[in-house]
């Protein structure tokens, strides 16, 4: 049996897991096109380094979010002894609600963070405009996005700060790590001493994150991928377990720590790799969007002008729940790479229904329940592709 990953990460070869003496950093620093970047041990730990140093510049403790959003990124912004502000979405779409967010501001507006999800470039323009005029700091989430592009620049440098993920299926990966960038030197400094102050060296996290990391190398193809991946998915849809399977049940135990050398040397050699396979993944995009497309009833997510993103998946926003949930019944768990993103938006999670406002979020919720994801793996083969836009269209 063969399973599709629902996200196209970047495989591993046996000449990734020996070092060549090459940098992550420079690596990472040269492909984004960026003066420096900083390794942290998970996209969530750049976002909690980077709140943690906002915080000490200014007495303000609110952050906005978007209300569809990773519920790490809320739980972040919790560890930090922060509020999280939920800032509805526009209308089909996972952009924010550029009036709702205008309206949301105040004096007390920390940050605000803006999503690059699931590749797609966000419109950052209104964004920064609202938080040049008041004060407040811009975030970008792209940890789904590396490689991509907003108004030829790399995302996470268009506002204060970024940050992107180097977990399984983001492309690039260490098991679990994450990369911090800002176009601000005196930040970049502060980023630094913040994380040696709260992340040391835990030579178990790592021993574990080392020993997944060559799990991933051996099972992260379509013969692995079954036992890895698809066999706990099945058996927590049959539980109906939805969160569970798709890896949304998160605590606030986030760990904190840095990141070892050899698993940063294996991310330098599998980086060398990562611009043909990124080139390889854009093409078959455009590709297979033209016959997304020709679907009736269906919008798949793009780009803003002025974006380039990256294609680690499709999501598609269905007519209404009941033809998503019809769709879902077919492909989710029959090893096609279809699969939801989040369950959610940020307030009906159990975790975190009291700990957010009880804000308007209508939208997100929309988006919640009509969208899925179809992966962009080059291992998804045509016929396969077909099946998957033939279960759609008769799920209309």
């Amino acid at each position: 049996m063969r399973e599709i990953p629902p996200t196209a990460g970047l495989p591993l070869t046996w000449r990734d897991l020996f070092p060549a003496g090459a940098s992550l950093e420079q690596g990472l620093a040269h492909f984004i096109h960026v003066p420096a970047v900083q390794i942290t041990c998970s996209g969530t730990a750049a976002q909690i380094i980077t709140l943690t140093t906002l915080k000490r510049q200014s007495p303000r403790r609110k952050v906005i979010l978007p209300a569809y959003t990773c519920p790490l990124v809320a739980l972040a912004i919790l560890h930090c002894g922060l509020q999280p502000v939920l800032c509805d979405l526009q209308p089909d779409h996972f952009d924010l609600d550029h009036d709702r967010l205008a309206a949301l501001y105040d004096a007390n507006t920390l940050a605000i963070i803006a999503t690059h999800l699931g590749g797609r470039v966000a419109n950052l323009s209104p964004v920064l405009d609202i938080a040049r005029t008041s004060g407040a700091y811009v975030i970008e989430d792209a940890a789904q996005s590396l490689g991509a592009t907003w108004q030829g620049q790399p995302v996470g440098m268009a506002g204060d700060a970024g940050f992107y993920s180097l977990a399984v299926g983001k492309g690039l990966t260490l098991h679990e790590g994450g990369v911090l960038i800002t176009q601000d030197a005196f930040l970049r400094q502060q980023f630094q001493a913040t994380a040696a102050e709260i992340a040391s060296f835990k030579w178990l996290w790592e021993l574990r994150h080392s020993l997944e990391l060559l799990g991933y190398a051996a099972l992260y193809q379509p013969w692995g991928l079954p036992f890895a991946y698809g066999l706990p998915l099945r058996r927590a849809l049959q539980q109906g377990q939805l969160i569970k399977a798709v890896g949304d049940d998160f605590s606030d135990d986030i760990p904190l720590h840095r990141v070892g050398r050899w698993r940063k040397a294996v991310g330098a050699n599998a980086l060398k790799r990562l611009p043909e396979f990124l080139d390889a993944l854009h093409l078959q995009a455009m590709q297979r969007l033209e016959k997304l497309a020709a679907i009736p009833g269906i919008k798949i997510m793009q780009d803003e002008p002025g974006g380039k993103g990256t294609w680690p998946f499709f999501m598609v926003l269905m007519p209404t729940q009941a033809a998503r949930d019809a769709a879902l019944r077919k492909l989710w768990g029959a090893g096609l790479g279809v699969s939801r993103l989040y369950i959610h938006a940020l307030a009906d999670y159990s975790y975190l229904v009291d700990r957010v406002d009880k804000a308007d979020i209508p939208h997100a919720r929309d988006f919640a329940a009509r969208m899925l994801t179809i992966s962009n793996s080059l291992w998804l083969d045509e016929t396969k592709f077909e099946q998957i836009c033939q279960e759609i269209a008769a799920a209309i």
